[in-house]
């Protein structure tokens, strides 16, 4: 099983715009994507995978138009799902009686800026109570010149304050939320700090005379 290379970076925090000072300035990293897995998936996962293809056929929707591959990694089955047809899957999942994945336990997102076209990823965790907890993930990618993902609000309530969050902190737009504000940022915050391109920033602090300069213009210790 190959995995996909999206990039390599050096550092404990893999931070470009200022000095490492942790000490782990020469340990380098590799961020890596599963592929998508082959059949067998084993477990329920065919039978969960098929009842949502039948789903999407019955709906007049082309599966591999909605479904981009199937992963299985860590014992976890996701599917990356086009944007376009979050809401196609996401119905399904929920009301189909084979499925049931009832409660969604939010959105979070994962800014990958050298995955060129899809540098914004937002992940869904779903769990169906009916079935004994069985649990699937969704992730769905955006352009970063592009960010937008359609809100579940419409299908899971409760996504509501995660979708909020996601945006605030991460920039993914998700239409059709009814009140996307900020939440944790104030109004009139500039862009979105938990992005990995986002300057750290920073104040500088002074203690019994000595200054310590924001993190951003501390020089390099390589």
């Amino acid at each position: 099983m190959r995995l996909e290379v999206i990039a390599t970076h050096a550092g404990h925090f893999g931070a470009s715009d200022a000095g490492d000072t942790t000490g782990y300035g020469g340990t380098t990293s590799v961020v890596t994507l599963a592929p998508a897995a082959t059949r067998p998936y084993g477990s329920w996962f065919d039978d969960a995978v098929d009842a949502l293809i039948e789903d999407l056929t019955e709906a007049g929707t082309e599966p591999a138009d909605a479904i981009e591959k199937v992963v299985i990694e860590h014992g976890q089955l996701t599917l990356f799902v086009t944007r376009e047809h979050l809401l196609d899957v996401a119905r399904p999942l929920r009301d189909d009686q084979d499925l049931r994945f009832e409660l969604c336990l939010g959105v979070t997102g994962v800014h990958y800026p050298h995955d060129t076209g899809r540098e914004l990823h937002a992940c869904y965790e779903l769990v169906s109570l009916t079935h004994g907890g069985r649990q699937i993930r969704l992730e769905v990618t955006a352009p970063d010149g592009d960010a937008h993902v359609p809100s579940l609000v419409s299908i899971y309530p409760g996504n509501d304050w995660h979708e909020r969050e996601t945006w605030d902190l991460m920039g993914i737009v998700f239409d059709g939320h009814p009140n996307l504000t900020r939440s944790a940022m104030p109004d009139d915050w500039v862009g979105h700090p938990q992005r990995k391109d986002y300057p750290l920033g920073g104040i500088p602090v002074e203690y019994k005379g000595a200054t310590t300069p924001p993190a951003d213009s501390r020089r390099s210790y390589r």
